[in-house]
Parts: structure tokens; C-alpha cells; sequence
């Protein structure tokens, strides 16, 4: 059903005075980076300096001046107009939202941390009300709306809990906690403020976009001015330069608050110029210069080493690399053939275990070393015939039961490397102790855990091995992006969306099947192997169906969903994502599962077709906000026909 909509402000402001506003507000947001925010530099990131923007300054600065660009190109600014095609105002509320969010979490972070709002010098102020400013401003500029939102109310039953929990919440206080009922009590009164509060921004959510009914016209964008080849070209190598620079700073931060304001303002910058159509315009670039932007995104790829001082974080970023390759060997079982995979991190103890029997090991007891290229083959080779012996009995399954089949087989593997102790079995993975002090790999006289100096800068260990696995992660991208776009992608694309007809079409679907289990195991016995050699031991319990921190099989699949199933980019985005945000949100200790969970819960309430979803998948959520794209037969494109 086709939603009417309207460009309306919601705030009923004249024009000029609404402009003024935001741009008074997002200008004092700006400046309100340059002055102190606190007092005392036991905060992290020490607020305390003039003119010296630090942490949270700098998130505040940027959510402010990209609220005052996109105004001014949305306005009609000379010089600015590129930065707004689209010309629509949402795209200055999504930013003003971002500095808004970014301000205030500050504030409160402050205020919590610190112990009361006395803590706050004039700067926190200055950006707490300036970015509010800024959005009631940007409330009054002409916004794309639908007419009429009904607002949905929920369950009357659910508003009984609003007298429920307060009183059993002075109820844990009244009872002493020597009690046998105490623990119980406060757990049960935990559970219910919980959901009280989930249920009240639940409501609160709604009566918002009753109220907003933010929505979107669809504008055709103005002809680019046609540039020269070679600034174009530059425009890709600075869009990718933006990106590195996002992306390490992200991975950088030292403190939880920080990366948490890190996240709001990001999403919130990329849903601006999304909007704003700047984003549409890189990417046509991108299509034109495909060869220019892999070279772009590998040489981005492969600074960030050059930009540490440390191997702190490229660690963080070698692991992110490895988790990022293991999701995307998963994307072929999930994403393309439609596997419901459940057990698929055994593939990558599979690697790391046979990387580590030949390794060299003092505890392997196979005492052999193989060289690096024969290491990498045994842990694909062994990870692929593993992955065919347990596909093979299994796949002619579907569904539930083949998800139940596999949670039993990474459970399987996991019990069996257990028992291979030499007491309860043939001792050849020590049981629990598994297998340490595996040896750094060697490539043709290079010790990767020798510090190497390149261009003058000094390489430590990790940084090698990040080098090594973003070649090993290119090696995955190129084998899905030409099986995926091959005759067999094209076919496990047909059995996953409906097996029945693509068998009645001559596919062999229990062939294929097996075929993409195989391959997506030996694409994770591959990073397998840098693992082992990575984290110089190999356990049992690192292969487990669920974790506090990954990887293990329930975030590898929540990476493929949550990043976009079925793509290249939508992996690695989701398991960036998805290794970060635990690492980041330690110190809210007990809480930061909850945490991450409602982040999870929010992401798939949000982006259900996940994060860089393909067409096919937006038209399954988002059939009608879709315009059809025109065709040579100006034929719509439909689900079917995606």
C-alpha cells in the first residue's frame, strides 16, 4: 500500500526564522567544542582545556558541522550545493539528531561519572543547548512527511507494570539480604523495571512518529556536472581516505563513553548523507571505477598499520579481520544457499587445530613443521573434508532440522577435542590444555613475529599478521564475489529461495548443497590458521556455540544477518560491528551483554534487512518505499524478478 506524503515542518515556524535557529544552534555546538566541559580531568578524555577539542569534543564538533553544511547546501549556498543533491531537510534533522545524541549522552556521562551536574563547566552546557536548539530549528524547515501516522498503543495489560515496579523495587531494599528470598526478589524486580522501562520507550517511540511522521519523497537527483577522469578518480581516494580515518578512530577509542558517542554519531552521519544523496553519488563513482575503488579500499585497508603508534589495536583489527573472513565463508552457506548453519565456528577449529598439529609445537604430538603455504593448505583441505563427511549424511535435511544437525555437530567437535587427552581417548589435541606455544609462521624468511620496519615505520606482530590475513581476506572476497556471480551462485541463489522449483529446473540441490558446505568450511579452516598462529594457543572452549565475545557460531550468523545477507561488504561491516561493541561496552560490566542485546534488538528493529542489505533483500521488508528501477522493457522490478 502506497503511504501519501507531504513536505510539512512539524514545528510551524516561518522559514527564515527556522534556518536561523538551526544555524545559530549548530554553530554553538561547534563552538562549544573549544571550550571546557568539566572541571576535573578524572573523566576520560580530559574535557578540561580551551581551545584544545578532545574525545567528545571532537564527535560534538563534527555532529555540528555537518549540521551547518548540509543547511547551508540545502539552502542553496553556492559551493556547498553538492553536499545536499537531494536538497531534502531530513537530511539536516538526522545530523542535528546525531549532535544532539552525542551532546547530551556527554552530558550525562558527565554528570554520572562525576556525580552531579556541578561538574559541568559552560562548555557542556553550551553544546547541550545548542544542539537542542538546532533540532527544534530544524523542526521548522520544510521536512518530507507522511499525512497521517495512526498511533499505535500498546498492550493496556503491559501499563500495569508502571505500579508494579517501584514497588518491588523498595520491596528488595525493605527485605535484608540475608534472606532466601532476597536474590529472587531482586532478580524478579530487576526483570520487571526492565521491562517497564522497554515498555515505556516502546510507547514513547510510537507517540514520536505519530507526532514526526517523518517520511520520504522521492526526488529525482539533479544531472552530476561532468569532472575530469582524474578528479574523480581523487574523489574515491579521499571518500576512502574518510573512511579509514572513521574506521580507526572507532577502533582507537580508550574509553567506553567515547566509542559509545562514536556509534550514535556515526549512524547518524551515514543515514545524513544518505539522505542528503551524497552517498548515491559515491557510489555511481565507485560503479564507474571499479578497478580504481578495490585498489582504493585495499591501500586503506592496508594503512591502517601505518597509522598506530602500537600494536593495541592492530591486534584488535587482526581478529576483526579474521572474524570478518569467517562470516563471510558463512555468507555462502546462509546467504546464498539458504543453510541455516548453526555449527559453522567448528570449521574454523577445524583449520586452527590442523594448523597447530603441524605447527611445530612442542605439545603437538605430531612433531612436524610444516612451511607456511603447506600449513594454510592443510587447515583449508582438512576444514573441506570435514565439511563434505558432515554435509554429506546431513544436507539432504531442511530447515529446523538441518540448524538442529549442525548445533549438534559444533558441539560435537568441540566434546571430541576435549576427550582427545590421552586419558579418555588417543592423546592428540591435550584435552583442555590444547595446543600452546605454536610457532609464528615464516614466509620465505620472513618471521612474522619479528618486528619489521617498512617505509620507515616499525611493523610489531600483530601488524604482520594483519597484513597477511587482509591478503587472506582479499583471497575470500574474490572467491564469493566469482562463485556469487557465477552459474553455481546463481543456482544455490534459486534453491534458497525455493528448492522445489529450482530441483523441478534440472538443479541438483543435494550436489550444490554439499558444494557450498564445503567451500565455506574451507574458507574458515583458511583463517583458521592464521588464527592459531595468531593467539599461539588452540583450546576447545575458543569453538563454542555462544560467547560473551566472539567468535562463535551465534555472532558469526549475526554478522551475516545484521551486516546484510548474501553481500561482500555486509559480512565485514557486521562483524566490525559485532566484534567492537562488546570489546567497547566493558565497562559497563554486569550490564554490557543487556547492552549489547537491546543494541542488537534496536539494529534489527531498525535495518531488519540488515545493515548493507542487496535489492532483493530490501524489496522483501521495504517493497513499497522502493521505487522500481526502470529496465530496457520498463519492466517493475518485483520480488521475483530481483
Amino acid at each position: 500500500m502506497t503511504t501519501s506524503t507531504e513536505t510539512t515542518p512539524v514545528i510551524s515556524l516561518p522559514g527564515r526564522t527556522a534556518a536561523l535557529l538551526t544555524g545559530i544552534g549548530a554553530t554553538a555546538t561547534v563552538a562549544s567544542a573549544l571550550m571546557s566541559w568539566t572541571w576535573t580531568s578524572d573523566f576520560p578524555g580530559d574535557l578540561t582545556y580551551y581551545g584544545s577539542p578532545a574525545g567528545l569534543q571532537w564527535l560534538a564538533l563534527i555532529g555540528g558541522l555537518l549540521t551547518l553544511v548540509l543547511l547551508l547546501a540545502t539552502h542553496g549556498t553556492p559551493g556547498l550545493r553538492w553536499a545536499a543533491p537531494t536538497g531534502s531537510h531530513n537530511a539536516v534533522l538526522l545530523a542535528a539528531t546525531g549532535a544532539l545524541a552525542v551532546s547530551w549522552f556527554s552530558v550525562i556521562a558527565i554528570a554520572t561519572d562525576l556525580g552531579g551536574l556541578a561538574n559541568l563547566e559552560p562548555g557542556a552546557w553550551t553544546a547541550a543547548l545548542g544542539s537542542l536548539l538546532a533540532l527544534a530549528g530544524t523542526l521548522g524547515l520544510p521536512l518530507d512527511r507522511r499525512t497521517r501516522v495512526p498511533l499505535r498503543v500498546l498492550d493496556r495489560r503491559l501499563f500495569l507494570l508502571l505500579p508494579v515496579a517501584p514497588v518491588l523495587w523498595f520491596a528488595t531494599h525493605a527485605v535484608p539480604g540475608d534472606k532466601p528470598v532476597a536474590p529472587v526478589l531482586t532478580a524478579l524486580a530487576g526483570a520487571v523495571v526492565i521491562a517497564t522501562g522497554a515498555a515505556l520507550l516502546v510507547q514513547v517511540g510510537h507517540l514520536a512518529n505519530s507526532w514526526l511522521r517523518i517520511g520520504t519523497v522521492q526526488r529525482p537527483l539533479p544531472k552530476a556536472r561532468t569532472l575530469p577522469s582524474w578528479v574523480e578518480v581523487a574523489l574515491i581516494v579521499v571518500a576512502f581516505a574518510v573512511g579509514l580515518f572513521a574506521i580507526t578512530f572507532g577502533i582507537d577509542t580508550e574509553y567506553g563513553e567515547l566509542f559509545t558517542a562514536y556509534l550514535l554519531l556515526a549512524a547518524s552521519v551515514a543515514a545524513a548523507l544518505g539522505k542528503a544523496g551524497l552517498l548515491i553519488r559515491v557510489r555511481a563513482l565507485t560503479v564507474k571505477y571499479r578497478t580504481v575503488t578495490t585498489g582504493a579500499a585495499f591501500a586503506a585497508a592496508a594503512s591502517f598499520p601505518f597509522t598506530q603508534t602500537s600494536d593495541q589495536y592492530t591486534s584488535v583489527a587482526t581478529n576483526i579481520l579474521i572474524f570478518a573472513t569467517v562470516a563471510l565463508g558463512l555468507n555462502i552457506v546462509v546467504g546464498l544457499a539458504g543453510l541455516l548453519d548453526l555449527g559453522y565456528v567448528a570449521f574454523l577449529g577445524v583449520g586452527a587445530y590442523a594448523a597447530a598439529l603441524v605447527s611445530g609445537s612442542p605439545a603437538s604430538p605430531i612433531q612436524v613443521q610444516f612451511p607456511f603455504w603447506a600449513a594454510m593448505l592443510t587447515g583449508a583441505v582438512v576444514s573441506m573434508i570435514f565439511g563434505v563427511i558432515i554435509g554429506a549424511p546431513t544436507l539432504r535435511l531442511r530447515g529446523d532440522y538441518l540448524a538442529i544437525v549442525t548445533l549438534g555437530f559444533g558441539e560435537i567437535f568441540r566434546i571430541t577435542m576435549l576427550n582427545l587427552n590421552g586419558t579418555t581417548g588417543p592423546k592428540v589435541t591435550n584435552g583442555s590444555n590444547g595446543i600452546p606455544r605454536i610457532p609464528d609462521l615464516e614466509i620465505f624468511g620472513w618471521n612474522l613475529g619479528k618486528p619489521t620496519t617498512v617505509f620507515g615505520v616499525e611493523l610489531g606482530r600483530f601488524s604482520n599478521y594483519y597484513l597477511l590475513m587482509l591478503v587472506v581476506t582479499a583471497v575470500v572476497v574474490l572467491v564469493f564475489a566469482r562463485v556469487g556471480n557465477s552459474r553455481i551462485g546463481r543456482a544455490w541463489v534459486a534453491i534458497r529461495e525455493d528448492e522445489t522449483a529450482a530441483e523441478a529446473m534440472g538443479i541438483n540441490g543435494f550436489r550444490l548443497k554439499l558444494l557450498a558446505f564445503a567451500l565455506g568450511a574451507c574458507l574458515a579452516g583458511l583463517a583458521g590458521t592464521v588464527q592459531a598462529h595468531v593467539s599461539y594457543t588452540v583450546t576447545p572452549d575458543q569453538y563454542t556455540f555462544a560467547e560473551a565475545l566472539p567468535p562463535n557460531s551465534a555472532f558469526l550468523l549475526a554478522a551475516v544477518i545484521l551486516g546484510g545477507m548474501g553481500t561482500i561488504s555486509g559480512p565485514l561491516a557486521g562483524a566490525t560491528l559485532l566484534f567492537l561493541i562488546p570489546k567497547k561496552l566493558e565497562f559497563l560490566a554486569d550490564y554490557q551483554l543487556l547492552a549489547f542485546g537491546i543494541a542488537l534488538i534496536v539494529l534489527m528493529r531498525v535495518r531488519p534487512e540488515g545493515l548493507i542489505p542487496n535489492r532483493r533483500r530490501q524489496l522483501e521488508f521495504h517493497e513499497a518505499a522502493i521505487p522500481a528501477q526502470p529496465t530496457g522493457d520498463s519492466v517493475a522490478l518485483t520480488k521475483a524478478g530481483a
